[in-house]
């Protein structure tokens, strides 16, 4: 009789015990999961933000509340345009819409040259000409910002600066330099007034 009630005390005592050590793995198994769940989101986010084109990372800058600040801003963000243009396949409405983006940069006396469609039709040989040559945009670089020339002129503040593009066509890397005319609008807002070839 002692030793029955001796051996049910035993089990008694060792209940809490394992309980204890039960919970401890279950918390462990839990904390484990959560860490391994929330590794697999981020992994799946990131490969998502890198499925993302140049083109649709381009498209989703709203210059109505994000117009750049700034010359060297406006020539950088026309050449990443330019690059969507020339390097990526985008189907005709992408280019549409790509030329709408563009044009926002553009001051109202360049965008007045032409209509709407003659200026997509126009973008849309070039794109094709580049392509059928093998021609790719590799790199741009623009002035340093300390280089940028500003003057006032006509009532208009301008800003004159340089952008280097690297053409490359197979192996063969060719470099064209471009002088940018910007003119300030009423919004404070640098426009694209034109650009030319430097010899």
């Amino acid at each position: 009789m002692a030793k029955t009630q001796k051996n049910k005390t035993k089990k008694v005592k060792q209940n809490p015990l394992k309980l204890l050590l039960i919970g401890c793995i279950l918390v462990g198994l839990l904390v484990g999961f959560y860490y391994y769940v929330a590794s697999q989101m981020e992994t799946e986010s990131v490969q998502e933000a890198e499925t993302i084109t140049k083109t649709q990372q381009v498209l989703m800058r709203n210059l109505d509340i994000n117009y750049p600040p700034s010359p060297k801003e406006v020539v950088k963000y026309y050449c990443e345009i330019t690059q969507c243009f020339y390097n990526e396949e985008n189907p005709d409405e992408t280019v549409h819409e790509l030329a709408l983006q563009i044009q926002k940069l553009y001051d109202n006396e360049l965008v007045a040259n032409q209509t709407q469609e003659e200026y997509i039709q126009n973008l849309i040989s070039d794109i094709a000409a580049m392509k059928q040559s093998g021609l790719v945009i590799s790199s741009y670089s623009t002035s340093p910002s300390t280089d940028v020339e500003y003057f006032a002129q006509d009532g208009f503040e301008w800003a004159r600066l340089y952008c280097n593009f690297s053409i490359r066509q197979g192996t063969v890397v060719m470099d064209t330099n471009e002088q940018f005319l910007l003119r300030q609008d009423e919004n404070g807002h640098w426009k694209i007034y034109g650009w030319q070839l430097v010899e």
